[in-house]
């Protein structure tokens, strides 16, 4: 390997989330700000909300059987 092109290596940068919870792990920066951590993360904390896709079905299924009803309608004006 080349010598002084490799950037430093810190095994203990401190990190620190929006939330306020801090840890430190290693890189080559000398601190790391986080939008998102496991501290509050929905996945991690068990508070994700899960997309109801029954409900789009439904929605889709109303909107087909109303599109049938004016095709019918349309059939029997003429």
């Amino acid at each position: 390997m080349k010598k002084d092109i490799h950037p430093q290596y810190n095994s203990n940068v401190p990190v620190k989330c929006s939330c306020g919870n801090t840890f430190e792990t290693g890189s080559t920066a000398d601190k790391i700000e986080v939008e998102v951590c496991s501290a509050c993360h929905p996945f991690y904390t068990g508070t994700a909300k899960f997309i109801d896709t029954a409900g789009r079905v439904d929605k889709f299924r109303a909107k087909m059987k109303t599109a049938e009803d004016l095709k019918a309608k349309s059939k029997k004006s003429k």
